[in-house]
């Protein structure tokens, strides 16, 4: 499997994902920076955090529109596996490829922490080898991670299980406490907490392993449909 780590300027957990991909699960990954029109060689898009453009604007605004995304929008609909983490989430709620939008923390500080999430949803290609229900501990870093969106989308995330992970504690003011959320199709995620952070115990958990685990499991499988 072959992943893409987009780099925009101001991206600085490009690195973690990177490593993450390349020593935590043995596959292949390249950088690739935000200018790029072809993403076709590529079997999942990985949107890292930091802070792109500097947060100007609103966080991931401008990066929404770097012509790289032009392509996450093909491959998305192409049904790709597209995650997105922190700045990747803002980027892509910017981008119109997951509903709602990111506020400033409720406390209006930044918070760096190890945060405990609820699987609400495991039968997804990017959580199936968690259970259901799960407690897991997965590092955040953000200041801007307060999830917002209407009653009338709320209502269509909860009735299709668009909600993948729950804070246990709520440390932003995320409407219902989300903290990841996926698009209808089931091929689109975007999460604030850091699973490519959570992939060594020696760094207080290794709980954001299952997530990548669960990408490469879910290709695996499409691939011997697609061979057979």
């Amino acid at each position: 499997m072959k992943f893409a780590v987009l780099v925009f300027p101001g991206s600085n957990c490009d690195v973690d994902m990177y490593h993450a991909i390349k020593d935590g699960l043995g596959e292949e990954v390249d950088y690739v920076w935000h200018h790029e029109t072809d993403l076709s060689q590529y079997d999942a898009i990985l949107l890292p955090g930091g802070f792109s453009y500097g947060d100007y604007l609103r966080s991931g605004a401008i990066a929404g529109y770097s012509p790289v995304m032009a392509e996450v929008k093909k491959a998305a609909e192409q049904g790709k596996l597209i995650l997105g983490v922190c700045n990747g989430f803002q980027i892509l709620l910017e981008a119109g490829l997951l509903p709602g939008a990111m506020r400033k923390n409720q406390s209006l500080k930044f918070h760096c922490f190890q945060s405990p999430l609820e699987v609400l949803n495991n039968q997804t290609a990017f959580s199936k080898d968690y259970e259901q229900g799960e407690i897991i501990n997965i590092p955040i870093a953000h200041g801007e991670g307060n999830y917002y969106c209407d009653e009338e989308t709320l209502k269509e995330l909860e009735a299709n299980q668009q909600i993948v992970f729950r804070y246990k504690k709520n440390p932003n003011g995320s409407i219902i406490d989300i903290a990841g959320i996926m698009n209808k199709q089931g091929n689109v995620l975007g999460m604030m907490p850091h699973p490519e952070r959570a992939m060594e115990e020696l760094l207080g958990s290794a709980d954001g392993r299952r997530l990548f685990t669960s990408i490469l499991s879910t290709w695996r499988e499409k691939q011997k449909h697609v061979t057979v």
